[in-house]
Formats: structure tokens, sequence, C-alpha cells
């Protein structure tokens, strides 16, 4: 795996968050340089978005949260050469975008944080779905909610992109 750039490093947010919200603001603190778009419309609209902001260049590290853990997780299925990296926060992959249309597996370093307290994005389903789809995955459950706020502000996120 190539090293770490943070240039090369994007947050995707979930349905209703911003490049404002909790984790994009922690984020930028910590790694300036990554780029926090703010995306809108349905999920087709985002993800033409997604391809611009990701059109040039290889060796993403992508983070998504949510709805941006999908948009992610659709983007790395689609280009596993371009993705170096996903971080995957309670992603919403049992929408039918990616649950009724499972991906050919990839083996792109994946680590998923998905809380027990989930009662947006069901917890079984994901680490089904990621399990069957990341072949180089870290999956790890903890005692937070959908919003993941306690979790992501404790992580080691230099240590997690690495």
């Amino acid at each position: 795996m190539k090293p770490f750039n943070p240039k090369r490093t994007i947050l995707i947010h979930g349905l209703e968050g911003s490049s404002q919200g909790d984790k994009a603001v922690l984020l930028r603190g910590i790694f300036p340089e990554m780029l926090t778009p703010d995306f809108r419309g349905d999920l087709p609209e985002r993800m033409q978005a997604l391809l611009g902001y990701l059109a040039e260049g290889d060796d993403w590290t992508v983070i998504g949260s949510s709805l941006g853990g999908l948009m992610a997780a659709l983007f790395s299925t689609s280009h596993p050469g371009r993705v170096r990296k996903q971080i995957l926060l309670a992603p919403a992959l049992f929408l039918p975008e990616f649950a009724e249309r499972p991906p050919a597996p990839i083996d792109v370093p994946t680590v998923v944080y998905h809380g027990r307290g989930d009662t947006v994005v069901p917890l079984d389903e994901t680490r089904t779905l990621a399990e069957k789809t990341f072949l180089n995955l870290e999956f790890h459950e903890v005692d937070d909610d959908h919003r993941l706020f306690n979790t992501t502000q404790n992580l080691d996120w230099k240590k997690i992109v690495a």
C-alpha cells in the first residue's frame, strides 16, 4: 500500500451531513489538506459529484459516513485500483443500490466502525455485506449510535488512515 497522502483523502458525509459537520471539522483539524465537500441531491447526483472530485489520480483514502459510506463502497468496488484504503462509518450498505446488486469482492483495505446502538443502519446486515465484499476487512463493533460521535472523537485517525 502506498503511503498516506492527505491531499488524496476525502470525507463523504451522510445524507443530512455537510462539510461543517462534526466529522468534517474533526478530520480537517487533523488533516487540513483533505477534501470535505458538500454533497446534495439523490444518490446518482451525489455519485456524479464524487466522480468529479476523484477524477484525477489514484491512491485515494476514502472516508464515508452512513450514505457517504455507501458512496465510498460503490466507488471503491467500481474503481478498486484507485483506492488505497477506505474507512466506512456506519455505512448504509443495506440500501438497494448495494445490497440488491452485490458487487464483486475487492481487496481494498477496508476499516468499518459500526455502533451497536445504531437504529438507522442495521449492524448485522452491514457486517454480512462487508464480509462478502471486502476481502481485506477490519470490522469494529462499538458502543455508540449511528452518528458515532464518541467513537470518531476518540479514534487515532493518523493510525487508522496509515
